[in-house]
């Protein structure tokens, strides 16, 4: 369940920065571009979590 609800918000997320970046470009508006930018490091950002280090590891 965890994998599927993963993969759909990474789906959404990507869908809304094409969305965004593609508005942003036809209207010329750079707010939407900056939104599609923000919401493409999401993405990645859920696709590839920042790995935790052990507490005394390095």
């Amino acid at each position: 369940m965890q994998i599927i609800l993963r993969s759909l918000v990474a789906l959404i997320l990507i869908a809304g920065a094409f969305s965004a970046y593609s508005y942003g470009h036809t209207t010329g508006l750079f707010i939407f571009i900056i939104l599609g930018f923000c919401l493409e490091a999401a993405f990645w950002l859920k696709l590839f979590p920042p790995k935790r280090r052990r507490g005394g590891q390095r």
